[in-house]
């Protein structure tokens, strides 16, 4: 997610699959099949799809994950932007957060490790580097405030999806009010702010480097430190 700072209407993208209301971090059949149901109808989406769920995120980032695309999808449809039919916005939204994941937890920062795996999908079904750096630069800046929102309408829109998701003040200003209710009646959140900070604290726990100071990463890992006793969501998300 985030690296967070501080809308029915036209063009509105409504989920129509009822979701487990399930706290378990287990992603079942049941489950994963409701989610299939709002993927995109292309072998690069699918593909994409298929990527999350192999890298075993829990129900809780993976709802995240799609409502951060309806949010995108949303945002772009009212703003008439070119990525809104774009199965690239899909892949960048729907694996912001797989490097939080243990299959991909590797020396980067899981921001990084994320943008790196979903490059490396989108140039194995047949597109460009450019639309590749497309979706590393979205997924690699989604938790840098003042820079995704103006290096790339791509990253821009990823961006705003995550904080319509975790800050009421965006879903707000963006007039995302209503939408954001019925998105999260389909997908629940399911703990994600605990959930989400957790697992980005547990790998800086094992490798520090991936939490560099002035890092979102680095910044809940220093309030972890801070407060090692601490049990409810991080301070600092």
């Amino acid at each position: 997610m985030c690296g967070i700072s501080e809308t029915s209407g036209p063009g509105a993208v409504r989920p129509e699959t009822t979701l487990s209301q399930s706290h378990s971090s287990d992603t079942d059949a049941a489950s994963v099949a409701a989610l299939r149901a709002l993927v995109p109808q292309s072998a690069l989406c699918g593909a994409a799809f298929d990527l999350v769920i192999s890298a075993g995120l829990p129900l809780s980032i993976l709802h995240h994950s799609f409502r951060v695309y309806l949010f995108a999808k949303w945002l772009a449809a009212k703003e008439k932007s070119e990525w809104a039919d774009s199965g690239l916005l899909f892949v960048s939204c729907i694996t912001h957060d797989i490097g939080t994941s243990v299959k991909h937890d590797g020396p980067q920062r899981f921001e990084v490790e994320g943008a790196d795996a979903a490059a490396e999908l989108v140039k194995s079904h047949g597109h460009s580097e450019v639309d590749a750096h497309q979706v590393w630069t979205a997924i690699a800046l989604h938790t840098s405030p003042g820079i995704a929102e103006r290096i790339t309408d791509l990253a821009r829109l990823v961006r705003l999806g995550v904080m319509i998701d975790f800050r009421p003040a965006a879903r707000s200003s963006l007039g995302a009010i209503d939408y954001g209710k019925d998105v999260e009646g389909q997908l629940p959140r399911l703990d994600i702010e605990k959930i989400l900070g957790d697992a980005v604290v547990e790998q800086a726990k094992r490798n520090p480097d991936k939490a560099p100071a002035a890092s979102w990463p680095g910044i809940l890992y220093k309030s972890h430190l801070e407060n090692p006793e601490w049990t409810g969501v991080n301070r600092a998300f």
